[in-house]
């Protein structure tokens, strides 16, 4: 497959360098990225993995302070 490959939980938690019980609570809580099942299996699209992310808020931007 190429870049559309999609991710397991272990592939995710390595690309986002968290745990894999962090991607379960997140999905669990509907907090994190879209997934698939396909039987058993949970798999994530590289693109909604990216969507996501790009979804976020950002911190550390300065404001303007008087």
């Amino acid at each position: 497959m190429s870049e559309k490959a999609l991710l397991d939980e272990k592939q995710l938690a390595n690309k986002l360098n968290l745990s894999v019980a962090s991607a379960r609570r997140w999905r669990l809580l509907r907090q994190g990225p879209k997934f698939l099942k396909i039987g058993a299996s949970v798999r994530y699209r590289t693109e909604d993995v990216e969507a996501w992310l790009n979804s976020r808020p950002t911190g550390g931007e300065v404001g303007n302070e008087r």
